[in-house]
């Protein structure tokens, strides 16, 4: 299946609204959850990522080689846009902002940290769990969160619930999402994309398999794009 999504480049990157940002990445409809065992791995599994059709990458905090990863993806594979992952602090936030990245998510609702974004424009997907939490944001104008842990808090049946109350609210399930599960969660009309580090199986990333990274980027976009292209008819 060819792909015929246009990537940004990484002077795009600069020009992209909040707005634009969202849209792009429900055009791909996955966002790779990425954790760095090394820098040295960010440049290789970043151009598997972009190779398979996905090139996005949500580089977390749960490592120590995070912060140079994503110095080296945003100078070397410019075409893979850069979002932080896992951030707990505003000064997280500020480093993976100087480090490259277009957006932040949070694994919770933190308020210093959604604050902060807002007050400067820049793109944030708060994580949320309970329609308390997707109330926070909606409250301040936020139409995207993320919904961590999808599974554990009742996976699709839980969003069909939230939309619901919450119709207008777009979200981004992470947590127990897979291969098995994607098209379930994709096919729902309240979510904008899916999370998750499926498209980086952990084994492939241990024994630098970047080509199984690709294979299986490749397959998870064959199976969202047609789901895709339907609700965007």
């Amino acid at each position: 299946m060819m792909f015929t999504t246009t990537y940004p480049t990484r002077e795009t990157h600069e020009r992209l609204s909040n707005e634009e940002l969202t849209e792009y990445f429900s055009s791909i409809g996955i966002v790779p959850l990425v954790t760095l065992n090394s820098p040295d791995e960010a440049v290789p599994l970043a151009r598997a990522l972009a190779l398979g059709g996905v090139p996005v990458a949500e580089v977390t905090f749960r490592s120590a080689a995070a912060l140079e990863g994503m110095r080296r993806i945003r100078a070397e594979v410019p075409e893979v846009t850069l979002i932080a992952g896992t951030v707990h602090t505003v000064g997280q936030a500020r480093q993976a902002l100087e480090a490259g990245c277009s957006g932040i998510v949070t694994p919770s609702f933190d308020k210093q940290v959604v604050d902060w974004c807002l007050g400067g424009d820049i793109l944030v997907v708060p994580g949320t769990a309970v329609p308390s939490d997707v109330e926070k944001a909606w409250d301040r104008g936020l139409r995207f969160a993320k919904f961590f842990p999808a599974e554990a808090y009742g996976g699709v049946k839980t969003l069909k619930a939230l939309n619901g109350p919450f119709s207008d609210m777009k979200f981004l399930p992470t947590g127990g999402v897979n291969l098995k599960n994607l098209k379930d969660y994709i096919s729902l009309p309240n979510v904008f994309a899916v999370g998750g580090s499926f498209a980086v199986p952990s084994e492939a990333q241990k024994n630098k398999d970047w080509d199984a990274i690709t294979a299986t980027c490749k397959q998870a976009r064959e199976m969202v794009k047609p789901i895709i292209d339907e609700k965007n008819a």
